[in-house]
Order: C-alpha cells, then sequence, then structure tokens
C-alpha cells in the first residue's frame, strides 16, 4: 500500500528509526499534531476530517496524508472508526506516533497501513505539515524532504 512513490535519488533531510507496528511502505504528505486524537467522536469517518471540539486540527482531513501524532486517546472506539474511514478511503496513508496503546495499534492494524512508533528523533518535533514522508514500517524507518522529491 503507498501514496505516490519517489523515483528519484533525492536523498531525504531527515531519516528516523523507530519500531515497526504495520508494515508496509507509504509515502505521502505530512500531517502533524501535537494532540492526542479520540477514536470516539473524535473523527468523521465519512471524511477523515477531525470534529473533535477545541482540537487543533478541527475541520482538517487525515485522508491521504501520513498522520504524525502523539497516539490515541478515548475508548476503544479507535477500531470502528479507523475500520469505516478504510472502507470509505478516508483513512491516513500511514501513521506514526509516540505512545504505543493499544487503541493505537488497533487502529493500524484496522487500516492496514504502515505505521512506525517509539523513533529515535521525536517525529512531532523534527517533521512539520507540509513536509514529504515516506513510511517504510517493514524497516521502522522515516524518511523526510521539504517537499516532495523531483516535484
Amino acid at each position: 500500500m503507498s501514496g505516490e512513490t519517489s523515483e528519484t535519488l533525492e536523498k531525504p533531510r531527515l531519516v528516523i528509526h523507530g519500531r515497526k507496528v504495520v508494515g508496509g511502505v507509504a509515502e505521502g504528505e505530512a500531517l502533524v499534531t501535537k494532540e492526542t486524537i479520540s477514536g470516539w467522536g473524535g473523527v468523521n469517518a465519512m471524511t477523515g476530517t477531525v470534529i473533535e471540539s477545541r482540537h487543533e486540527l478541527k475541520g482538517v482531513s487525515f485522508a491521504g496524508k501520513i498522520l504524525i501524532f502523539p497516539g490515541a486517546k478515548g475508548s476503544s472506539g479507535w477500531s470502528g472508526l479507523f475500520h469505516m474511514t478504510r472502507l470509505r478511503g478516508t483513512a491516513p496513508l500511514a501513521m506514526v506516533f509516540n505512545i504505543m496503546t493499544t487503541k493505537a495499534a488497533l487502529g493500524a492494524v484496522v487500516m492496514r497501513i504502515p505505521t512506525v512508533t517509539e523513533c529515535d528523533a521525536d517525529p512531532l518535533e523534527v517533521i512539520e505539515t507540509g513536509d514529504w514522508v515516506r513510511v517504510n514500517g517493514d524497516a521502522g524507518t522515516i524518511e523526510v524532504w521539504d517537499s516532495k522529491p523531483g516535484g
């Protein structure tokens, strides 16, 4: 599973190493939030849009993006929410999160998207929304460019 794939030899500005949660490779634009996301009533599964009141991403969709966030909060609604986003095509392409919880891991497994955690650099500090990111869940790596390579 992947987004657009870079066919260039341009080197990333940063490579982060972490631990595989779900394998596979996906590439796309980063969407970063320093706030956890609620799986129960925090996201509109029809659009992948954060609807949680007072969340910094309220009104923003993670569909087709690389979601980089601290982790999940709330109930086990994450599995149902992310199952719906996968079926509707509104899921993120990949996820990177800091705090391993059963909720976040279950969401990644249900969506079947590349996911990495426990990184050697804090992705919330070194990746910005709009950066181009390749998540390799098999290798446990995250490559970061300022913009899409070759684009």
